[in-house]
């Protein structure tokens, strides 16, 4: 799309991304009657619509990750943030004085940019796995748990995620937890729930070395960690939870970042290194990655959002 034909949008609030954090900055920047945008390459919701149940957030025993997400977006869009999804950024430019962003639909001049793009699962570490991508490896239990009913499972990882993911899992197949070392470390509730569930075996030790089959995956050959000996097991789909990338590529010429990736903010205040930029949720470097936390930061990334608007305008 030609630059000179797309609209300029002066707005006070820019959001960049859609997940807990996204949306509850939204949603207090609303309430303060500021002019604001939640942006979103893909669906509004972020990770917790790829979590079959919630069982931790206050006020609900349990809920399920896409009923949660449309509670949020619906009070954002009814407090009057204006949602932007399956847009994506082309160029940003974020200082001090002047924040620019460039998407394919819009160029935005915001007063203030609070960036909550939270996390992307990292790959699983094999040379097929570009191959095998949604034909047999996947990310989002999910998403697509429901194409291996009655089929040979697994499950790669050592935390909660994989945990959940495994016991989800198991109501469609027989599920083998792939575990490089020989303990988990995921909460207590989730162990005792694996461990009770006939349908989960856990193989400890051990790496998935390569990915094997025709058109889809079919077998994996793993390497023993304590041994070096290698195995093959019969295998339909494999789902990877190993962790997460922060989502901060195109922000990195501009906020300072960790050696993980991770943006670092004010603790108290969520503002990173440039005057009127914040960053809220999984993105920043944090200590804790819950729903919760994220929906704190979103919190006082938009009041202090509507405190900075308020200074300018006294400037």
């Amino acid at each position: 799309m030609d630059e000179q034909n797309k609209l300029l949008r002066e707005i006070d609030v820019f959001i960049i991304g859609s997940g807990p954090a996204g949306l509850t900055a939204g949603i207090y920047a609303a309430r303060a009657n500021l002019d604001v945008v939640v942006f979103e390459d893909m669906v509004s919701g972020g990770q917790i619509r790829q979590t079959y149940t919630v069982e931790n957030y206050p006020g609900h025993l349990s809920i399920d990750g896409n009923d949660l997400a449309d509670k949020m977006l619906e009070q954002a869009k009814g407090l009057g943030a204006k949602i932007e999804e399956y847009d994506s950024i082309i160029s940003i430019k974020i200082t001090d004085i002047d924040k620019v962003i460039e998407t394919y639909k819009y160029i935005y001049k915001p007063k203030v940019v609070i960036i909550a793009t939270g996390a992307e699962p990292k790959k699983l570490p094999v040379e097929e796995e570009e191959k095998y991508a949604g034909r047999g490896i996947h990310y989002c239990a999910v998403c697509d748990g429901g194409f291996y009913r009655n089929k040979s499972i697994a499950v790669v990882g050592g935390g909660n995620t994989a945990l959940e993911e495994a016991i989800y899992l198991s109501r469609f197949g027989n599920v083998k937890i792939i575990r490089r070392k020989d303990y988990f470390n995921g909460e207590r509730v989730n162990l005792n729930e694996v461990n009770r569930n006939p349908n989960i075996e856990i193989i400890w030790n051990s790496d998935v070395k390569k990915v094997c089959g025709e058109d889809f995956v079919e077998y994996v050959v793993l390497e023993d960690t304590v041994t070096k000996k290698n195995r093959k097991i019969s295998i339909d789909g494999i789902f990877v939870a190993i962790g997460v990338t922060p989502k901060t590529e195109i922000f990195r010429d501009f906020v300072n970042v960790n050696e993980s990736g991770y943006i670092i903010a004010n603790e108290a205040t969520m503002e990173t290194n440039i005057k009127g930029v914040y960053a809220a949720g999984d993105v920043r470097e944090k200590l804790f990655r819950q729903i919760t936390t994220a929906v704190s930061d979103g919190t006082i990334a938009a009041l202090m959002a509507e405190k900075y608007i308020q200074g300018l305008k006294k400037a």
